[in-house]
C-alpha cells in the first residue's frame, strides 16, 4: 500500500509541532557534519574521485534543506539566529554547486552537438591496461562546424569550471565557511526555537508555502506549454542581448518554490518516502534549467569575435536545440503538475 502524505490544509490531519522541525533541523546538520568530514577525507575541494564528488553533493543537499526550512519555518525560529544563518548557507550551496554545473553543461552540449551531427551519443568503449576507457569521438563524425563549436564549448565551459574549482577551494578554507560549519555544528544539538514553536502546529506554514508555489505555477503560460513546441521561446535566438531569455524567469523561480515546498513536506512526513509526482515535476524543472543555461551558453560562445561562420551556425543549431529542450521540459512539468494537482483533489 503506498504511504500516505500528510495533507498540510487537511484540518483533520494529525497535528505536527515545532518539535518535528527541530528534529529535521538537527537530522540535517548532522548529515552536513558527517559529509564535511567525509569531504576532508577524501581531499576536500582538491579531491576528484567519487567519494569526494558524492560528499561535496551531501553538503549542498543538507545546507538546501536547512535553508530552506528556516524560511518556511522562520516564524518559529530566533529571527537573529535565523536570517545570518540563511544566506550563508545559501552562498556554501551555490558555490559549491558551479563547478558541477558547468560540468553538467559541457557534456550535456557535446553530446547534443554528436546527437545533431549524426554521431553516435556516447563515445565507444575500448579495453586499455586497467580497464576499459572512453575512446576519443572520431572528429570524421563531426561536421567542420560542429567540430569546431565543440573544442570553443570545451575551452570555455573547462575555464569556468577550474575558476569555479578554485573559488569552492578558496571558500572551504575561509573564516566564512568555517563559520558556517561552527553553527551547523550547533545546530547538530541545539535548535533556537521560539518559546512557543514547541507545541505550535507547523501546518499552516507548510500550506502557506505550497500555495506561494500554486501561485506562482497558477501565473506561468501552462496553455503555451501544453504544446510540445513553442515558436514564441525561439524569438529571441542568439540576438545581440546577452540577458536571460525573459521567458524563463518564472520557471527557475517556480522551481525554487517547489523546492521549499518539498521540504517542508519532507518537515511533516518524517519517514515518509517522497512523493513521486513531486519528484517529477521537480525532475522536470531541473531539466529545464539545464536546457536553458546549456542554451544561453551557447549563445555566448556564438558572439565569440570572429569566430568562422560553420562554427557560429553550428552554434546557432546547439542552441535552438537546447530551447526545444526547453519547451520539452515544461511540457513535461505541465503534465506532471496537472496529475498531481488532480490526485490530490
Amino acid at each position: 500500500m503506498a504511504q500516505q502524505h500528510l495533507d498540510p490544509t487537511d484540518p483533520t490531519a494529525e497535528v505536527v509541532t515545532g518539535d518535528a522541525l527541530a528534529g529535521y533541523l538537527r537530522t540535517h546538520a548532522t548529515e552536513f557534519l558527517r559529509a564535511l568530514r567525509l569531504h576532508r577525507e577524501t581531499g576536500g575541494a582538491t579531491g576528484s574521485g567519487e567519494e569526494s564528488v558524492d560528499a561535496a553533493r551531501a553538503l549542498r543537499r543538507s545546507a538546501r534543506r536547512i535553508s530552506g526550512s528556516l524560511h518556511t519555518y522562520r516564524p518559529l525560529l530566533d529571527p537573529a539566529w535565523s536570517e545570518s544563518m540563511r544566506p550563508e548557507l545559501a552562498w556554501l550551496s551555490g558555490t559549491l554547486a558551479l563547478e558541477h554545473a558547468y560540468e553538467a553543461r559541457l557534456e550535456r552540449l557535446l553530446q547534443a552537438l554528436h546527437r545533431l551531427s549524426g554521431a553516435a551519443a556516447f563515445p565507444e568503449q575500448v579495453t586499455v591496461p586497467g580497464g576499459p576507457v572512453a575512446a576519443p569521438p572520431e572528429r570524421g563524425n563531426l561536421t567542420v562546424g560542429a567540430a569546431k563549436a565543440g573544442a570553443l564549448l570545451d575551452r570555455q565551459l573547462t575555464l569556468a569550471r577550474t575558476r569555479a574549482h578554485s573559488t569552492a577551494l578558496q571558500a572551504l578554507g575561509s573564516s566564512r565557511f568555517h563559520a558556517v560549519a561552527d553553527k551547523v555544528a550547533v545546530l547538530a544539538s541545539e535548535v533556537p526555537l521560539t518559546p512557543t514553536a514547541p507545541t505550535t502546529d507547523l501546518r499552516p506554514l507548510a500550506g502557506a508555502a505550497r500555495e506561494r508555489l500554486t501561485d506562482a505555477i497558477t501565473a506561468l503560460p501552462l496553455l503555451t506549454a501544453g504544446h510540445p513546441y513553442n515558436a514564441e521561446a525561439l524569438i529571441h535566438g542568439l540576438s545581440p542581448d546577452p540577458s536571460p531569455h525573459p521567458q524563463d524567469g518564472p520557471w527557475h523561480q517556480v522551481r525554487l518554490l517547489l523546492r521549499l515546498h518539498r521540504y517542508a513536506r519532507e518537515v511533516l512526513d518524517a519517514g515518509t518516502p517522497v512523493d513521486v509526482r513531486l519528484l517529477a515535476a521537480g525532475q522536470a524543472l531541473n531539466r529545464h534549467r539545464d536546457a536553458s543555461e546549456a542554451a544561453a551558453a551557447a549563445a555566448q560562445a556564438a558572439r565569440t569575435p570572429r569566430i568562422a561562420p560553420a562554427t557560429a551556425y553550428a552554434l546557432g543549431v546547439l542552441h535552438a536545440d537546447q530551447r526545444h529542450e526547453v519547451e520539452a521540459a515544461r511540457f513535461a512539468f505541465q503534465r506532471a503538475w496537472q496529475r498531481e494537482a488532480v490526485e490530490t483533489v
